[in-house]
């Protein structure tokens, strides 16, 4: 498993917990590090996709891993747009693969 130590924003994640919180992934249960962010999460997990495309479907994953593109945003907790690159993971959140905009409210059947 990879992980991302330094963030060029956010600093040095190395005091990130060893402690692992269970995450929901497009209903998978997955397992992330306390305190990390959510792209860094998924990474260490080998998903690189977070959303596609309105038009085209096209795959998009981290660019530039600082908060300033969207190509890393996902629904978190029926929140379309966040930010994962920048958003720290808690404790049972459940995360989904936006499409295109997103939509409010999409858990995928979970609560």
């Amino acid at each position: 498993m990879r992980r991302i130590e330094h963030h060029p924003i956010l600093g040095d994640l190395a005091e990130t917990s060893e402690e692992r919180i269970p995450i929901t992934v497009d209903g998978k249960t997955l397992y992330a590090r306390k305190g990390e962010m959510i792209a860094a999460a998924l990474m260490a997990n080998g998903i690189s996709v977070f959303r596609k495309t309105e038009k085209k479907k096209s795959p998009r994953g981290i660019f530039c891993g600082i908060g300033r593109c969207t190509d890393c945003v996902m629904i978190v907790n029926g929140i379309p747009n966040v930010r994962t690159c920048v958003t720290p993971v808690e404790e049972n959140m459940i995360i989904r693969t936006q499409e295109g905009s997103g939509e409010w409210g999409d858990t995928g059947g979970k609560t």
